[in-house]
């Protein structure tokens, strides 16, 4: 169990999924838990499961204003914000390049990628003034791979794996360390926004003959958290059940 106590982490989309496991084990090691979630009853709910001094705050990523409040907020509740673990992100549709909507794309890119970008420009100036920092930003095999029928969910989440990488690169003279996660699909809600044919294809490419369990995401994110994560950084770490070739 790592040791967390002191900490305040941030985790964005973490009323579910990926991101509420890693509350669950970031919560374990004694961290003060802030979720950032478009679902503010579900985050309100979370947040309480996980106990006195954890809250919930309604954040759209995709608004830059939004974010800007939602971490003087947390800087106000907290004092400070140790920890940030990008989680939130949308799947999108599954349709030919030339059939995706033009407007349908620009949305997926916005939330996934610009989100990210939101999130990180808003919370470095204070690791930046702490002179420490752990970010972890999730990305997707389809980001290494390009899922086909998923364009601008690939392109998105590759976006998100060059992003880190040139963050970590600004920040590595600083105990600051920034790094990104490549999952392979697990089940969570986004399956609902997918066709089933889609979630057949994903599953035929993983080695593993499964789909990603998220207390293994919410392990690797864990430690990549931890502090004696202090020499990694701009790296990205594979959980893809053996699909990712690089």
């Amino acid at each position: 169990m790592s040791d967390f106590s002191q900490q305040t982490a941030v985790i964005t989309g973490g009323a579910q999924g990926i991101g509420g496991a890693v509350a669950d084990a970031l919560r374990a090691g004694g961290a003060r838990i802030a979720i950032w979630d478009l679902d503010a009853d579900l985050a309100a709910e979370k947040a309480a499961s996980l106990g006195s001094g954890c809250f919930a705050l309604p954040v759209n990523v995709a608004d830059w204003s939004n974010v800007e409040a939602a971490r003087d907020e947390t800087l106000a509740k907290s004092g400070r914000i140790d920890i940030v673990v990008n989680c939130a992100g949308v799947a999108g549709a599954n349709a030919t390049v030339e059939d995706y909507p033009v407007d349908h794309f620009a949305e997926i890119v916005t939330i996934n990628l610009v989100g990210t970008f939101h999130v990180n420009k808003a919370i470095v100036p204070t690791m930046r003034r702490q002179e420490y920092g752990r970010i972890v930003n999730i990305a997707s095999v389809a980001g290494k791979d390009g899922n086909p029928n998923a364009s601008a969910y690939s392109a998105s989440k590759a976006g998100v794996i060059g992003f880190t990488k040139s963050l970590g690169k600004e920040l590595a003279d600083m105990d600051i360390a920034v790094n990104c996660v490549t999952p392979a699909a697990a089940r969570t809600r986004i399956f609902d926004q997918m066709k089933q044919e889609h979630i057949d294809y994903m599953l035929s490419k993983i080695p593993r003959g499964r789909f990603l369990e998220l207390k293994e995401a919410a392990a690797m994110v864990s430690w990549l958290c931890t502090k004696e994560n202090s020499f990694t950084t701009a790296g990205v770490f594979d959980l893809s059940g053996g699909r990712a070739t690089y």
